[in-house]
């Protein structure tokens, strides 16, 4: 036969390319808009037989620990990074991210070939962020380092803004004494009654937390309920993983004396950050005395806008809903311990 009807055989019966990966979403916005709604409604239709949702400071925390694990397991190993990338690719094809930052090094270090690994098998990523992708990690140490990985965002993510006039979490505000203001000796007598509440007459106890070979030293422990003063939280170099081993150890958290924060204490400020983000994720009760209200805490310095969505959190936190659920579970937390 011709050559050219065999050649329109071979194009009619060559089979089709592979689809092509889906391109992930980047939505940013600022506190309160229902980025995470949004997310959530996605998951929750998307038609994806293996999928994950989780806040990137839990993802992350993950991470640290597989690559610790590795490491452990396998002495020799070089580069723990494809190993671990192929495990997450086998466990989920779309990764939905709340809440994604980056405020340490070595995340900022491990991110840009954790995820072009995962992009390289096929992961689709959605995340929600209150920060533009170009202005992760800015006028941080080793920033220009993390320039490629912003670029891998870029390419494979497309950024929508979700803005609106409205914060939807202080509609849910309620006054129910979460947060004492000023952190005086009637504040601290307040705190204690609240701590002996959900102690249940547990009395309380110095209590050392271990977790990927590091210590976390609580000043007062009793059933579900920790007690500690700011600076033994905050003062010290504390990371991610520390607030999360506190956040699912502990249900209910009382928290002494938090001063207000200025450009001379922005790495206090930053690590409250991190704090309310890990309570507010695992749905902990916190219960404070202040030296202001949650707005004015931070408000000049470096990470200071960054502060309102910690402002916007602790006003949730201090909702009826939130304080209904929370009582919910250091009940049963309370439970379990007696057990």
């Amino acid at each position: 036969p011709p050559k050219g009807l065999l050649a329109g055989l071979a194009r009619r019966i060559k089979p089709p390319p592979p689809p092509q990966r889906p391109r992930g979403l980047y939505i940013v916005g600022r506190v309160g808009r229902g980025k995470t709604m949004v997310m959530d409604l996605f998951y929750s239709c998307a038609p994806v037989k293996l999928k994950e949702r989780i806040h990137f400071l839990r993802f992350m925390q993950d991470v640290h620990q597989k690559l610790h694990d590795l490491k452990a397991a396998n002495p020799g190993m070089t580069d723990p990074i494809p190993p671990l990338a192929k495990a997450l690719a086998a466990r989920a094809h779309l990764l939905c991210f709340d809440e994604f930052q980056v405020n340490d090094i070595a995340d900022a270090m491990i991110l840009g070939r954790l995820f072009e690994a995962l992009f390289a098998d096929g992961v689709v990523i959605v995340a929600t962020s209150n920060t533009e992708p170009g202005e992760l990690f800015q006028n941080r140490p080793g920033a220009d380092a993390f320039k490629p990985f912003i670029a891998i965002i870029k390419r494979e993510l497309d950024t929508v803004e979700l803005d609106s006039p409205r914060d939807y979490r202080r509609g849910r505000q309620q006054d129910r004494e979460t947060w004492i203001v000023p952190a005086d000796a009637q504040a601290k007598a307040r705190l204690g009654e609240i701590f002996a509440r959900y102690a249940e007459g547990e009395q309380p106890k110095p209590v050392t937390l271990e977790f990927s070979g590091r210590t976390f030293e609580v000043d007062q422990a009793a059933g579900p309920v920790a007690r500690f003063d700011f600076n033994s939280l905050c003062g010290k170099p504390r990371g991610p993983n520390d607030y999360l081993a506190l956040a699912k150890q502990f249900t209910v958290l009382v928290i002494d004396d938090i001063p207000k924060m200025g450009q001379d204490e922005a790495n206090l400020a930053r690590r409250f950050i991190t704090l309310i983000d890990a309570l507010y994720d695992n749905g902990n009760l916190l219960f404070a005395s202040a030296a202001a209200t949650p707005d004015q805490l931070f408000t000049t310095g470096e990470g200071a806008d960054a502060f309102a969505r910690t402002a916007s959190r602790l006003a949730e936190m201090s909702s009826e809903s939130w304080l209904e659920q929370g009582a919910k579970a250091a009940q049963a937390a309370h439970r379990l311990s007696r057990a």
